[in-house]
């Protein structure tokens, strides 16, 4: 395991996270967390760990104003830069094989990143349907008028949230965004998520490549919860066959 920084094309610094496993291999899988999350989640270095023990190399990584990457204004648009410089990153380290797995609004970002360079992708509850954000009240719209940004707090992070991040997931068209994908995708969703609903997996198959599946958890949430072994260890299974 070797912490990694590198930078986006703007210059930016983001910091990552590379396991490599003891046999060598060409083939690497890209993890990408939900909003306001981050990399070093337990759930996803538990992930990660499991994969590289089935022989995959795995990165993990901070978007911007995530994490230990550096502070920005978080918004659409600026992720998918980070995220393509991850993808060039990986690729400039010799791995060949590259599979995506993204979480949320990760999962968002891991098709719209997508390219003949990614073999498979593995969504967990997906954004692939307009979601309308509750922080996009009008406590937000004066902020965004007065600063640019919105201040969003959690215990262990202050974020800023660019209206670019609103206007581009409340706008979002599902076969649009899902029918230029041309690799099997797995989704994995919660019957029991209620930040995105598992409908919205439902309809997003009929839009991808023959092969895609769907696998609905019956009692699992948004975040998977007690359900992240069951989900994992699905996932491995995917990439084995499709990477």
């Amino acid at each position: 395991m070797k912490k990694i920084n590198f930078k986006n094309s703007k210059g930016l610094n983001l910091v990552g996270v590379l396991h490599i496993p003891k046999k060598k291999t060409d083939s690497i899988i890209i993890i990408t967390h939900g909003f306001t999350s981050c990399k070093d989640k337990p759930g996803i270095v538990k992930l990660a760990e499991k994969i590289t023990k089935e022989g995959f190399a795995v990165f993990r990584f901070d978007f911007g104003g995530h994490g230990e990457s550096e502070d920005r204004i978080i918004t659409l648009k600026d992720q998918l830069d980070d995220y393509s410089s991850a993808i060039e990153f990986v690729r400039s380290k010799g791995y060949k094989n590259i599979g995506l797995l993204g979480s949320s609004f990760g999962g968002l970002c891991s098709i719209l990143v997508y390219s003949r360079k990614i073999k498979t992708i593995v969504l967990w509850a997906p954004n692939t349907k307009p979601y309308f954000s509750p922080l996009f009240n009008e406590k937000a719209r004066k902020e965004l008028k007065e600063q640019g940004f919105v201040n969003f707090e959690k215990p262990d992070k202050k974020f800023k949230i660019g209206e670019g991040y609103f206007t581009r997931v409340s706008n979002i068209n599902q076969k649009e965004l899902l029918s230029k994908i041309k690799t099997p995708v797995l989704i994995m969703h919660g019957d029991k998520d209620y930040v995105v609903s598992a409908q919205d997996s439902k309809e997003a198959i009929k839009y991808l490549p023959k092969g895609s599946k769907i696998v609905i958890i019956n009692g699992a949430r948004h975040n998977f919860e007690d359900y992240v072994n069951k989900i994992s260890s699905q996932s491995i299974d995917w990439f084995k066959e499709y990477l």
